[in-house]
Parts: structure tokens; sequence; C-alpha cells
């Protein structure tokens, strides 16, 4: 009987992830090698799909050759781990590789060099994406750790910014972006977002202690609201709410949560509704809330813009998400798709969308579905006022989390 009890209980020292959850025991030598240079890899491909925007701390010929030269490392890297070139079919990566064959038949058009440029780099983006694919699957979520650190880091260097140049990281004196990088406030606060509705997830499913929970959702809320973004607010609420759903039937804490949290919610509404609704407001006046600040502006002669047949089903060509017609960005992963890839690449986006959304749910796994359905379904609403849903980007990057997630575990065998 002492015998069996001992066995059960953990042994003194080995460090957990949270309350009752053990982490997974000591890897070998070659195994830990082999992480952390997939977590390398990570971690250049979230640098490389972070766009240099230009800082005033760093010179614009460095902060371009970090990111463009941070696409080439992450492949070489994985050849390195995965040397034998094997990989792991999925319906996921197999329409990405569409979407980059479609990107390749518009520069058979007279293209600039720009596009062609971009075009190589998703070649080599979605690549990498194939030769990571033998760790895609894993019940230690390796890839949402590495996820978690890589935003992390990049919320900390706002924080540097902006004790270091509160001027330039508050744009105008009323939004925070990144003084360091040059990250515009939307992003940062699609970072804080993503990080606070994964590591509020991991806590609901007991794989996180509160104490870390509650400092990191404090630091990146106060992040996430002095970036007075509302489309990222508006995401993470209906993400949170998808997703915590399919976690109240398996996890008390989950519903305990959700119960207490629809509570406060109500009453604070109530209570702040003036304050909270000049937040969201942010000083303007009807016509602009109407035209979503000026970008329906931009989509009326984006869709009015003359194209041929060829145009109009493979695109432009990829491009810096900007109007042909005056230049001003599109703010809209649909229509800035539909102006790089057309209506095929508008489709082939879809359908990844819809299959990430089907597959999630029906996953097996509680918490993998639910931080599945958390990024399927954040980034599905942030994709109508945000860029970056066809090519290189964060949000791409999130929906290759997804894809990590619910994709069924083999057997381990080792590529290498």
């Amino acid at each position: 009987m002492n015998s069996s009890v001992a066995q059960l209980r953990p042994r003194r020292g080995v460090p957990r992830l949270g309350r009752g959850v053990p982490l997974p025991p000591l890897a070998p030598a070659s195994e830990l090698s082999v992480r952390r240079r997939i977590g390398i890899v990570w971690g250049l491909l979230v640098l490389n799909a972070m766009t240099f925007y230009g800082s005033v701390y760093i010179p614009s010929k460095v902060g371009q050759l970090v990111t463009q030269g941070a696409l080439p490392a992450a492949l070489i890297i994985a050849l390195t781990v995965n040397r034998k070139v094997v990989v792991r079919p999925n319906v996921f990566l197999t329409m990405m590789s569409l979407l980059v064959v479609e990107a390749i038949i518009t520069t058979l058009q007279p293209q600039h060099v720009g596009t062609i440029y971009r075009t190589f780099r998703f070649v080599e983006f979605v690549a990498a994406l194939w030769l990571i694919t033998p760790w895609w699957g894993r019940r230690d979520l390796l890839f949402v750790r590495y996820h978690l650190t890589a935003l992390s880091v990049i919320l900390g260097s706002v924080i540097l910014g902006l004790f270091i140049a509160p001027h330039v990281a508050l744009e105008g004196g009323s939004r925070l972006g990144s003084a360091l990088w040059g990250t515009p406030p939307t992003q940062v606060a699609h970072y804080a977002a993503v990080l606070i509705g994964l590591v509020v997830l991991l806590w609901l499913s007991g794989h996180l202690q509160g104490r870390t929970t509650l400092i990191v959702v404090a630091v990146s809320g106060v992040i996430l609201l002095l970036t007075h973004t509302r489309t990222a607010l508006l995401s993470l609420a209906i993400a949170m709410l998808v997703s915590g759903l399919s976690l109240i039937t398996v996890k008390a804490r989950a519903l305990k949560f959700f119960a207490w949290g629809g509570a406060i919610a109500a009453v604070g509404t109530l209570a702040l509704s003036s304050l909270i609704t000049s937040f969201l407001v942010r000083g303007e006046n009807a016509q602009e809330l109407q035209d979503l600040t000026g970008r329906t502006l931009v989509w009326g002669p984006l869709l009015a813009y003359p194209r041929n047949k060829f145009q109009m089903y493979f695109g432009f060509g990829l491009s810096n998400d900007s109007t042909p017609v005056n230049g001003r960005p599109i703010d809209s992963g649909w229509l800035s798709t539909y102006q790089a890839q057309g209506l095929v690449g508008v489709t082939i986006c879809a359908i990844i969308l819809i299959f990430l959304l089907i597959a999630a749910f029906l996953h097996g796994d509680p918490v993998q579905r639910s931080l599945a359905l958390f990024l399927v379904t954040y980034d599905l609403i942030a994709a109508y006022t945000e860029d970056g849903l066809g090519q290189v980007g964060m949000y791409l990057l999130d929906l290759v989390l997804v894809a990590s997630l619910i994709m069924c575990s083999l057997a381990n065998k080792d590529p290498t």
C-alpha cells in the first residue's frame, strides 16, 4: 500500500506547469537540442512576420536586414533538424501551398521587384513550415509555449520603448505602439489580445499557475487598453466566449470563471457605460465611426479599380497591402487578399478558415480544442479590418499554430 502511494505522489523537486500538472520528464540531450532549434525556428518566423516599420533607435537598413534575414536562417536551421526532409501531409499546408502556387502565377504579369521578392519570401515561409510538421500535434503544446515566449518578448520591448521614449511610443499622446521596432498600435493590440486569450485558456485548463496568469493578463491588459484598438477588444471577447464554451463542460474552473466574468461584465457595463462608450468612440464623430475610421473610403475605390479577367481571378501579386489608387493601407484581410491574389486567393483563404474552424471544433482534446477555437475565431473576426490573412504575417502564424494543435499525434519518429 505504501509503495503504491509513493509511486502516485510526485517526486520532490519535479517542476510543475500548474497545480496538479507536472512537467514531462526530462528529455535526452538530443531531444532537448532538437526542441531548442525548433524554438529558434519559430522565433525567427515570428521575427520575419513582424514587418519593420522604422525606428529612431534602429537604422532602417539594419532593421530590414534582421527581418529579411530571419526567414533564410529559419529555413537553414529547420533543415539541420529535419535533415531527411520528412514532412507530415496535412490539409492546411496543402492549401497554403496552393496559395503559394497562385502567388507564383501572378508573377507571370509584368511585376515590380518587390512583388517578386514577396512571392519568393512566401515560398520560403511555407517551405520552413513543411519542415517542422513532424513536431506538430504534440501533447506538450510545444509550439504554443514558443509562441507565448515570442509574444512576451515583443510586449516586453513595447514596455521598454514606453519607458525609453514615451513621446514616440504613444502616438499623438493617446495610442500605444512600439517605439523600438516601430510597430503600430493595431499590431501591438493583436499581440496583447492573443497572449491574454492563450494564457487564460491555459490557466482554465490547469496548465498555468494563477499568479503567473494574473501577472501576464494584468500587464497585457494594460497594453491592450493603451492601444485603444476596438477590433482587438471585440475579437478577444468573442473568441474567448467561443473557446470558453468548449471548456465549461469539462472544466469546473471554466464554468465558474465565465459565470463570475459574465456577472462582473454586466454590472461593469451598467455602472461604467459612459466611460466605456467614451473609450470606444475615441473622440470620433458619427461619420468617422460609420466609415470605420476611414476604411470604407479606401475599400470603395479599391473594388472599383479597373482590372482584367486575369487580375480579377488571380490578383495583382503580393504587395505591401496598400491601394493602387492613393497608396493608403487597405486594412482588410479579405480585400487585401483579393487585391493581391484575386478571387482564387480569397476562396482558398475561406476554405482554410472553414476547415480549421470545423477541425478545431471536432478535436478530441479539450485543451487543444479551446486554444485552436480561440485563435481561428479571433483571426476570423479581426480579418475584417486587419491585413495579413493571405501572406506572411502574424495572422497567418496564428493559423499555423491552430494547424499544429489540431493535427493528430503520431508515433514519435526521429526525422533526423
